[in-house]
């Protein structure tokens, strides 16, 4: 451990004999544990497909790709889970740039059939894919139990 990783977590320093209080680093399974445990409720993960539509999805990967950012810093960057989160959000940004948050693209994505409607579908079952074998990945290395309506996007 670094100086100034352990300067910054120094909370106080106590006398007239002589005390320090710290905040211990967070283990990677405690952070692992977080992400799955915000995912499962994330419906565009593992919802059918007729029951999306496509500006409430955009607003999902968006706030996943939020999280995902938000937790990097607190993962050691030669970890697998880096990775795993790395890999996570490189498929929201796929996701994003396929589907752009613009009204043309919403439009016609609620007509089945028409090549938005495609691009769409075909954007979310790549984002399910990688999803899928990232959660799985991070669930079997950190021993960590999955909700059943995310679990089944987990390739056997």
């Amino acid at each position: 451990m670094r100086f100034s990783e352990i300067l910054n977590r120094l909370t106080g320093i106590s006398c007239p004999i002589f005390g320090v209080s710290w905040n211990p680093a967070e283990t990677e399974r405690a952070i692992a544990r977080r992400i799955i445990i915000s995912l499962e409720p994330r419906r565009v993960l593992y919802s059918a497909y007729e029951y999306e539509s496509v500006c409430p999805c955009i607003q999902s990967v968006t706030e996943i790709k939020y999280m995902l950012t938000s937790e990097l810093p607190n993962i050691d960057d030669k970890s697998d889970l880096n990775k795993y989160v790395r890999a996570m959000r490189n498929a929201c940004n796929n996701f994003l740039s396929r589907c752009p948050d613009k009204k043309e693209f919403r439009c016609h994505t609620c007509q089945s059939g028409n090549i938005y409607n495609w691009i769409f579908t075909s954007a979310v079952g790549e984002l399910r894919g990688v999803f899928g074998i990232m959660i799985g990945q991070i669930a079997k290395a950190y021993g960590i139990d999955v909700e059943d309506d995310l679990a089944q996007i987990i390739p056997e």
